[in-house]
């Protein structure tokens, strides 16, 4: 049971998520939606709120957008202002495969909702997180990070841009910041560690585009071989949830399993280095 925990789930209006949320919210957990659409938001909330049955904790909507900076520092300002403590910080949101658009900050969005966003969210953070510990910070990356490589010289794509390939790159972006920021959290009672929650039933893949006679027989695969967001968010759970966990840092998970990375994934140099971009990106020093 969640009780007296506060959780921040972001991306919770949707898919896994909101199956995370819900759950959460059924263990008694006091959780904070964090979400880019309030009318979304609140149309969730009540469906969380029903999903989640009597002796349910307490739900919260708070505004963030992972593409605004500076929607991420408001984000954060009131947190610390209004909350004595945070107990879990689950980093779920994303956006895959989009168009090549710029965040209002200039950066490819992708990059910029799936790593920096979160980057920096994490970072305002930290010594609220600090005092709440023991606590623990949850990201969700995907198995597609394979697929990524991590260019220093051009994580804006403004050289090419190939939208599967910048999701898998800022995935694998999300592992390498998960593995840089295990190291920096020793000895303060703050866990870090990563998922892939697999292929999942959800609405991130609205910009992929499926031609319309195939529809049909790509929504009837889906559901025998997808998993529903119940299903996905699983792992997420655990790792918010379980006592198997305590104290291990700096991992992955897969089906509430520990995961063997590739080198990729676990490459300290490229973990600092992409540190240290990603604060100037953002306008932060730790």
């Amino acid at each position: 049971m969640l009780r007296g925990k506060t959780i921040i789930v972001t991306g919770a209006n949707s898919g896994i998520g909101k199956a995370t949320a819900a759950e959460l919210l059924r263990c008694q957990g006091r959780v904070i939606m964090a979400c880019r659409d309030r009318e979304r938001a609140e149309k969730a909330a009540q469906e969380i709120q029903q999903e989640a049955g009597p002796d349910q904790g307490e739900l919260v909507i708070k505004l963030l957008d992972l593409a605004s900076l500076k929607s991420v520092r408001i984000f954060c300002e009131e947190i610390i202002k209004e909350e004595s403590r945070i107990d879990i910080l689950i980093n779920n949101a994303g956006i895959y495969q989009c168009p090549y658009t710029k965040s209002e900050d200039g950066f490819e969005m992708q990059f910029a909702v799936n790593h920096l966003g979160h980057f920096l969210l994490t970072n305002l953070l930290l010594d609220l997180l600090k005092r709440s510990a023991p606590s623990r910070i949850i990201v969700v990356s995907s198995k597609l990070y394979k697929y990524g490589e991590i260019n220093l010289d051009d994580l804006n794509s403004e050289q090419s841009y190939d939208k599967a390939f910048a999701y898998a790159r800022s995935k694998l972006a999300n592992l390498l910041f998960t593995l840089e920021l295990s190291h920096r959290l020793e000895e303060t009672g703050v866990t870090v560690n990563a998922l892939t929650p697999g292929i999942v039933r959800t609405n991130l893949g609205r910009h992929v585009h499926i031609p319309l006679l195939v529809k049909p027989l790509f929504n009837l695969a889906s559901r025998a071989f997808f998993k529903s967001p119940e299903e996905g968010a699983q792992t997420s759970i655990y790792l918010a949830c379980s006592p198997d966990v305590e104290g291990v840092q700096g991992k992955c998970f897969a089906n509430c399993h520990e995961d063997q990375l590739l080198a990729k994934a676990t490459d300290e140099e490229v973990a600092k280095k992409l540190w240290d971009i990603s604060e100037v990106m953002v306008g932060i020093t730790t």
